[in-house]
C-alpha cells in the first residue's frame, strides 16, 4: 500500500479537514441519471462500483472498453450560482479544498482508495442537455471541468472523507 502523510495547517498544526469529499455521484448507464451515494467502492483499474465507466457503460469507454476512463472530479466551489446540481454535472465525485489540476500526473488518497490524476476533463454540453437546462455548463464551468483520474488502489469512498494529495514541494 502507498503511504501519503496528511499536509498539516500552518495556522493549526492539524491536518487540513477542509480538503474533502463533499458528494459521490454514479450512474449504471451512459445518459442515465445521476445517483448521489453516500459512499461508494473504487475498483482498482475499472472505476467507481455501480458507475457506468467500472462496467465499461459509459460514451467514454464504450469502444475503448473497461479502465479507459475510471473516475471524474470536480471542484464544488464553482457550483454555487452556477445554476447546476453536482448530479447535473455528471462527474463522479465532488471534491474541496484541493486544486484539482495539480493532481494530474500524481498519485492522492481520497478515503481508502489511490488514485492518479490523468488528465484536465474539458466541459461539455452533454450535463445541460441531459439535465434539460438551457444555460451552458460547458460556459458556466469553462476552464473548471475538474480532472479523470485512474484508480490505482480500491477502497471505499465515504461522503466527507480527507483528499489527500502528495504534499507540495515548492
Amino acid at each position: 500500500m502507498l503511504s501519503f502523510s496528511l499536509e498539516l495547517s500552518e495556522r493549526t498544526g492539524m491536518p487540513d479537514t477542509n480538503v474533502k469529499v463533499v458528494a459521490i455521484c454514479i450512474t449504471p448507464v451512459a445518459g442515465g441519471a445521476m445517483q448521489r451515494v453516500k459512499q461508494v467502492v473504487a475498483l482498482a483499474g475499472l472505476g467507481l462500483e455501480g458507475d457506468r465507466y467500472a462496467t465499461g457503460e459509459g460514451s467514454f469507454n464504450r469502444k475503448k472498453g473497461c479502465g479507459h476512463r475510471q473516475v471524474t472530479l470536480i471542484n464544488g466551489i464553482f457550483f454555487p450560482d452556477s445554476g447546476f446540481d453536482y448530479v447535473d454535472s455528471r462527474r463522479n465525485i465532488v471534491v474541496e479544498g484541493v486544486e484539482l489540476n495539480w493532481l494530474v500526473g500524481r498519485l492522492f488518497r481520497i478515503g481508502n482508495a489511490t488514485m492518479h490524476g490523468i488528465k484536465y476533463c474539458d466541459p461539455c454540453e452533454r450535463p445541460n442537455t441531459l439535465a434539460g437546462k438551457e444555460h451552458s455548463f460547458k460556459q458556466a464551468f469553462f476552464d473548471r471541468g475538474g480532472i479523470v483520474a485512474a484508480v490505482v488502489e480500491g477502497g471505499l469512498i465515504i461522503e466527507n472523507d480527507l483528499v489527500i494529495p502528495p504534499p507540495k514541494d515548492y
